[in-house]
């Protein structure tokens, strides 16, 4: 097999790219004739807009020749690694999936594991649990995403907030109300097995081939039906309403967890449990601290969520190919260094997307984006977010972090005087007074929004930073500093502020405890929580 890289395609014909097309493009590049290409597929696609005047796709295709692997490795040989490929094994795409992976079943006579939390880590670490003939219990303290939808609709039109089932909590975690985005910055074998089982559970074909694959808050619901019906159909079970409360020990290792259902706790024997908590799962924070695991404040990142127009954007990435009906709508990833070492940069970019409230608790205000598949709506927005590091929390606890984050949400709750976030025009923040209203570019956050000041809710080194970041952020891209552009804030829950310490096999000083995904330290996203997951269901 064959896999050659960056063929490119015109916008104009980007439609018409069947299986012929395809054929013809690789017969061009690889200087054969077509009738000796054949079983040619999509492996990848990506747009090349570094010059405005000629933007276009780019291709990765994988192909096989008549006259076999000896024919394919001697053409490769012809050209540079990063031009053509040579594989002696084809691997189809159907064959990457989570359920064609050789799993070691799970050892007879063994407690059935529990798995507490079904975001990304959870779901991938259960399924995998569960293909092994574990039988896992899934425990998830909010709703299931049917419940979880009227929630989050039911505190952005009345602000009434459900501490258990929102934003950040219930099944899909706070991935399920985001822009869906699948990249990720691993290399690591699993995450096509991840991309593969996604869409097998409903995802859109698209994730398996886009350069920047993502699927959408609204695709994402039907996919984690799928992936719940998965679940059960092998054996699981998925307990929603169900909080884990406590751990009870026996010479240093698990026997039983503490579970909270319906205003009774009861005890669950079991000597694994997987912790997929998230990253916002602060109350778990505390009683995991009080029971001695070993834990320590992390680095993270705050700031606030900056919205364009999604046209602006459009215009600066794309030129005058802005409206081109075959380009997805622009996006970007932005970073500049500042005065005080702990640059600016733009995070979970959601194109054609909404500004929405991650609020957890009672009094407090945090803010953060999303989109659907289509990323059609009229604005653009990204997190702009500063460095921050447990020097800077005023504590040396390992939970100082987590207040760190709440003095703002609280801050900004307070300066308010409701939930609405606080939204200051980029101009105004630039000239270091109060909005009083907004211009080109209308919020996008339910319930509403407040003008007003950012600094009255994020430190002022933060805001600092912001101010001087923007116009440096303009010189990437045009028009990044639009005066009526808006800043709503605060962003505070770009990572986890805390690192539960585990082992090389992802396990706790605690027997039988596995700290994993996003809300444990060690990922940052839909993939690469995942991907933990996956790996600890399936080698521990």
């Amino acid at each position: 097999m064959l896999r050659v890289h960056q063929i490119p395609l015109s916008l104009d014909a980007a439609a018409e790219a069947d299986e012929e097309a395809l054929r013809s493009l690789a017969a061009k590049t690889l200087h054969l004739p077509a009738a000796l290409i054949q079983n040619v597929l999509l492996k990848q696609r990506g747009i090349d807009a570094r010059h405005k005047e000629n933007i276009r796709f780019t291709l990765t295709l994988e192909l096989e020749l008549t006259g076999g692997p000896n024919k394919e490795r001697a053409l490769a040989a012809r050209f540079k690694p990063n031009q053509v490929l040579f594989f002696p094994n084809r691997t189809k795409p159907s064959d990457q999936g989570l359920y064609h992976l050789p799993l070691t079943p799970w050892p007879s006579g063994q407690p059935q594991p529990l798995v507490a939390g079904a975001g990304p880590a959870g779901l991938f670490c259960a399924l995998a649990l569960a293909l092994r003939g574990a039988k896992p219990i899934l425990l998830e303290r909010g709703s299931n995403v049917e419940k979880r939808v009227k929630d989050v609709k039911a505190f952005e039109t009345l602000g009434r907030l459900d501490p258990e089932s929102n934003v950040l909590f219930g099944e899909g975690g706070a991935g399920a109300f985001s822009d869906g985005k699948l990249t990720c910055g691993l290399n690591h074998p699993h995450i096509d097995t991840i991309l593969e089982t996604l869409h097998a559970c409903g995802a859109p074909h698209d994730i398996l081939t886009d350069s920047r694959p993502h699927i959408g808050t609204d695709k994402l619901y039907p996919v984690l039906q799928g992936l719940r019906a998965q679940l059960l159909a092998h054996g699981a079970r998925v307990l929603f309403h169900h909080k884990v409360t406590g751990i009870k020990l026996r010479n240093g290792s698990v026997y039983a967890a503490r579970v909270a259902h319906g205003g009774t706790e009861f005890d669950i024997g079991t000597t694994r449990i997987y912790l997929a908590i998230g990253h916002s799962a602060r109350d778990t924070y505390e009683w995991l601290y009080a029971m001695g695991l070993p834990m320590e404040a992390k680095p993270f990142a705050v700031g606030a969520r900056i919205e364009h127009r999604q046209e602006a954007i459009q215009r600066a990435q794309y030129g005058g190919a802005w409206n081109h009906p075959a380009l997805p709508p622009a996006d970007y990833k932005l970073s500049v260094p500042t005065p005080d070492g702990r640059g600016v940069y733009t995070f979970c970019m959601c194109p054609g997307g909404r500004v929405i409230g991650a609020v957890q608790e009672e009094g407090a205000v945090n803010v953060n984006g999303m989109s659907l598949h289509a990323r059609n709506g009229m604005n653009a927005n990204a997190a702009l977010l500063t460095g921050v590091k447990p020097a800077d929390y005023g504590s040396n606890h390992p939970l100082a972090g987590v207040e760190f984050q709440r003095r703002m949400e609280r801050a900004a709750f307070r300066a308010s005087g409701s939930y609405a976030a606080l939204c200051q025009r980029s101009g105004d923040l630039v000239a270091g007074k109060a909005s009083k209203g907004f211009h080109g570019v209308r919020p996008s956050y339910l319930p509403v929004v407040c003008p007003g000041e950012i600094m009255s809710c994020l430190p002022t080194f933060v805001v600092e930073n912001l101010r001087h970041a923007l116009p440096k952020l303009a010189q990437r891209l045009s028009g990044f500093n639009d005066p009526d552009a808006l800043l709503t804030a605060p962003e505070t829950r770009s990572s986890s502020p805390v690192r539960l310490l585990r082992n090389d096999r992802r396990e706790s000083a605690i027997g039988g405890l596995y700290p994993l995904g996003e809300g444990a330290g060690y990922a940052g996203g839909i993939i690469s929580a995942a991907v933990d997951g996956l790996c600890a269901g399936m080698e521990t």
